[in-house]
């Protein structure tokens, strides 16, 4: 792979050196705008037409770092960074992805590294503008279904307008029953004698079961000067989720079975409304409820059993106000949170874990131009955390500055600079009190006592931009001070126990370059990105360094009423705290076919000649526990996907309109 990708960036540069004369063509402005803190992609008009979703039209635009599965709807970073998508600035549902209208979409902002005003753990916002429809109606769905295995997933949505209003609902049904997971470890643990234990588990056979269901109702009202809209979602397992495996451990069978069913209701309301084309204010409100029951049992040596019950409810709200002065536009902005999570543990595990946690964020951006070369955006944020479980609690303020800087040397290069003083927490599961045993010689751990970490991070790059090729050179630090990093902690009695405390400092640097080259406008279109990465992890009593390179490629053609894509990545190689690990390879082809304007059928292939995959590998180098550990997934081998997407519409007429934020709340604070 590494030799392919490094190739395949010779043969881009190599080519772009050479004239190409296509007489019959006329290539008219930009299509990527480098900004100062973001890039404005403008989707072709081939693009628009070959998409029949958000996930379709994201997936053509060969967004670096970003893995996109069309078939799957699913949207994930190659890093550990999370990805926001939004529409107009709203955060968007898998349900608002999938009924997007590619008429109305104007352009596509893509950060990658967020200013002041987005939350914490988001590495990457994708925002799609659209135009608003004020008229018509449209009714679509999509059917997706996996040849080679049983997993699939059914939707249905409408939109129709009148007047101001607008009313939309959406259905979704997702079934999944995996057959093809395989696990194999080796493990090596030293006792409190001196001496070695070595234990290999590989599984025997593995099932995981899936049903769920999902509506989302939405009722929007806009004028030219205002939006109000509130949206309603609820998902439940029809079923409940149920996994079964089969492990051998050092040659004896051992059974493990896990059972989970939730709800998850919500409700978002939201208000922006603008005065004298200049000023504008944002009011963004959701409260959300997640109620889980699930049963674990491990068999590993000895019986396991444990039921949680669990209830989560969250109260989050922010308020935006813009002003676009001259020369600068001043964004300012709260955002508070709050959230109760209550979960019971009965059976071989017991306890009671209620925990508060509460956040509000104040900050103040300034976007512009100096010297009308230079642009910028100024931000600075104020964070304040705290949290309470029992006995223990925290509080942690933290100041959040940040600068980004946009400069062209010459007419086609730009230089661009970013710095960032931001915070991470760790997911509420791992600051539980709660101790659950993963198998007979290991139990996790949670640690009340994790306080959240200062990150700070630096990026520089050069960018080369023609009407045909976009060329960028990137340099990238991120520091992790004090950050949060597992723990082995031995017991006398040969057991070891896995947690999290605040060790001395995770760092990352990567040199990566990007190149996007366009063979034949609106025909023929290759993307590449490769990297060096290295990465920096010092504990209580260790040093780790790694070294990786990690790459994607992508090539599309549009061929008619035919759209070909193909893509590969080498999957993501990092190494963090004591954990050196392998995100799976992946490869995927595709191809479309428009039967009508309101019909498409699609069939993709992923990891094509592969029969059993490695989805993931890891390695953990602890001083007292050494694993080895590699899983693989045949369902994800050769794995055939058709889909078929169809909508109608009638009487559709737009308009511009501004929106702005939106959240919502998964974490449910279960450990297990």
């Amino acid at each position: 792979m590494k030799r392919f990708v490094f190739i395949m960036m010779l043969a881009a540069i190599e080519m772009q050196a050479q004239e190409v004369k296509l007489d019959e063509v006329v290539v008219s402005g930009a299509r990527v705008v480098q900004q100062a803190d973001r890039q404005v992609i403008y989707p072709t008009q081939q693009q628009l037409e070959h998409s029949t979703s958000a996930y379709s039209l994201l997936q053509k635009l060969s967004l670096p770092h970003i893995r996109i599965d069309e078939a799957s709807h699913t949207i994930t970073a190659l890093s550990n960074s999370g990805v926001e998508v939004r529409i107009n600035d709203l955060k968007a549902t898998r349900d608002d992805l999938l009924s997007l209208d590619m008429q109305a979409v104007e352009r596509i902002e893509y950060i990658d590294h967020p200013g002041v005003r987005y939350g914490e753990g988001i590495g990457y916002v994708i925002n799609i503008i659209v135009r608003r429809p004020v008229s018509g109606y449209v009714v679509g769905g999509e059917l997706d279904n996996t040849l080679t295995s049983v997993n699939g997933s059914e939707s249905a949505y409408g939109k129709v307008n009148f007047g101001k209003s607008e009313l939309a609902a959406s259905y979704s049904l997702d079934y999944l029953h995996a057959k093809g997971y395989s696990y194999d470890e080796d493990a090596h643990y030293l006792m409190p004698d001196g001496s070695t234990t070595s234990m290999n588990r590989h599984s025997i056979e593995d099932r995981r079961r899936q049903m769920a269901h999902a509506l989302q109702l939405t009722y929007s009202l806009a004028d030219t000067d205002y939006v109000f809209q509130a949206k309603f979602n609820g998902s439940r397992d029809i079923r409940p989720q149920r996994s079964r495996s089969l492990l051998s451990v050092d040659g004896i069978i051992v059974e493990n079975n896990s059972s989970t069913r939730q709800h998850t209701p919500s409700l978002d309301l939201y208000f922006h409304r603008d005065w004298s084309q200049r000023q504008s204010l944002t009011v963004n409100t959701v409260g959300t409820y997640i109620a889980t029951d699930a049963t674990n049992e491990n068999n590993e040596a000895t019986h396991y059993l444990y039921n949680t019950r669990g209830r989560t409810y969250t109260l989050w709200t922010e308020a935006l106000y813009e002003n676009h002065l001259k020369p600068f536009t001043l964004s300012t902005g709260i955002q508070y949170g709050q959230r109760y999570t209550n979960n019971h543990y009965d059976g071989d595990t017991q306890a009671h874990n209620g925990m508060h946690t509460s956040s509000i964020y104040a900050f103040t951006q300034l976007s512009g131009r100096l010297f009308q070369q230079l642009s910028y955006v100024a931000g600075f944020g104020v964070s304040r955390r705290y949290f309470s479980q029992g006995h223990s609690s925290n509080d942690f303020l933290l100041m959040r500055p940040k600068l980004s800087l946009s400069y062209p040397l010459t007419h086609r290069l730009r230089l661009k600079y970013d710095a960032e003083l931001s915070q991470h927490a760790s997911q509420i599961a791992l600051i539980s009190n709660v101790s659950i045993k993963q198998n007979s010689m290991e139990t996790l751990v949670g640690n009340p006592d994790i306080r959240p970490n200062r990150v700070i991070s630096h990026d520089l790059r050069l960018t080369y931009t023609t009407p045909r090729l976009m060329t960028e050179l990137q340099g990238y630090y991120r520091g992790n001070a004090h950050c949060n990093m597992e723990k082995v902690i031995p017991t006398d009695d040969g057991h070891f126990l896995n947690t999290q405390t605040n060790q001395k400092a995770c760092n990352m640097f990567y040199l990566q370059n990007l190149n996007r080259w366009t063979i034949i406008p609106e025909k023929l279109e290759f993307t590449i990105y490769g990297g060096l990465y290295r990465f920096f992890n010092f504990g209580d009593d260790y040093t780790h360094t790694y070294t990786s390179f990690n790459g994607a490629a992508w090539l599309q053609a549009y061929l008619g009423k035919w759209t070909l894509m193909a893509y590969a990545d080498n999957g993501w190689h990092w190494m963090e705290g004591n954990h050196r690990g392998h995100q799976g390879a992946n490869c995927q082809v595709s191809a479309s076919y428009t039967i009508s304007p309101s019909l498409t059928i699609s069939l993709y292939m992923h990891n094509p000649f592969r029969a059993h995959p490695e989805t993931t590998a890891m390695q953990l180098m602890d001083h007292h526990i050494q694993k080895d550990v590699s899983v693989h997934n045949s369902d994800q081998g050769n794995r055939l996907i058709l889909t078929l997407t169809w909508k109608l519409s009638h009487g559709r007429q737009y308009r511009n309109i501004q929106r702005s934020m939106n959240h919502s709340d998964t974490e449910t604070g279960i450990l297990k």
